[in-house]
């Protein structure tokens, strides 16, 4: 008998250094919003986009106390994702729907609903906007890959423009995103970049970037495929490198440069956009 898809889920955890730093400066941003916004209900749907390991991008807010709820279409994902949690010890809802034009849920149901990174995969991601908003008593939150970024133009045009083809493009434009949730009655309240590394964002290992761009330097794909190279925030939530986030975020000066965000975007790997419902 074939081994579930799911059971992948529970081994499978290094995702490369720039996805755990995605992961710990995007942990920051959410720490902020439940601070500042006393935060106690969260819907992600869908719960894919980022990078790695799939459906952790809420971990930081069910830690802080929050009642999480996940949805995605995939049974297998979903079941993996759902183990995940239990190896955590974290509490979640988890709900399988097809439709993320019509979400399941009443008006007003959660005090953020939110979404990272994964508009472009959807059939209908203007559907989902206006579903957050409609489910949301008070805030919105959405990121998508900078299209002006250095490493997301190396990507497009060089070194991986198959995956263009498989994407609606049109939803990394945050003009459009704003348009679609100010007609929906979102107000903004924040937006700028996140996750602004001092390398490009490939959305691969660097070594197959390496490869990819015909560089062959030993010395170089060692330092990235060497034995013990692994970054695992997976292994941080369960306490097994307890030092983690302290090694990544040394990476983090120009997150926390003190310049207006504009500036950062020509580098920023994200682009954001927080709102409050009207009413």
């Amino acid at each position: 008998m074939a081994e579930p898809v799911w059971k992948k889920y529970l081994t499978d955890w290094n995702e490369g250094l720039g996805v755990v730093y995605e992961r710990f400066i995007l942990n920051d941003y959410l720490d902020g919003i439940i601070d500042r916004h006393g935060i106690k209900t969260v819907l992600e749907a869908p719960l894919y986009g980022m990078a790695g390991v799939s459906g952790i991008n809420s971990v930081r807010l069910a830690e802080r106390g929050c009642e999480v709820t996940l949805v995605d279409e995939n049974e297998d994902r979903l079941a993996g994702v759902e183990k995940i949690w239990e190896r955590l010890n974290l509490p979640a809802t988890f709900l399988q729907h097809q439709n993320f034009a019509q979400l399941p849920f009443d008006d007003n149901s959660f005090d953020l609903a939110w979404e990272w990174a994964g508009l472009w995969y959807l059939p209908n991601a203007e559907a989902l906007l206006k579903e957050l908003a409609r489910v949301s008593r008070n805030l919105v939150f959405v990121a998508m890959p900078n299209n002006i970024q250095v490493g997301y133009l190396l990507r497009k045009y060089v070194i991986d423009r198959d995956f263009f083809p498989t994407v609606d493009e049109k939803w990394v434009q945050m003009g459009r995103i704003k348009k679609v949730l100010k007609a929906a009655g979102v107000a903004f309240i924040d937006e700028g970049v996140l996750d602004v590394p001092p390398w490009p964002d490939t959305v691969m290992p660097a070594a197959e970037v390496l490869k990819r761009l015909g560089i062959k330097s030993k010395k170089l794909n060692n330092q990235f495929t060497g034995d013990g190279w692994t970054w695992s925030t997976m292994a941080y939530y369960l306490g097994e490198q307890p030092d983690l986030r302290d090694r990544v975020m040394k990476y983090a000066w120009l997150d926390h440069a003190p310049l207006p965000w504009q500036i950062k975007t020509i580098w920023a790997h994200h682009r954001y956009v927080l709102g409050r419902v009207a009413g």
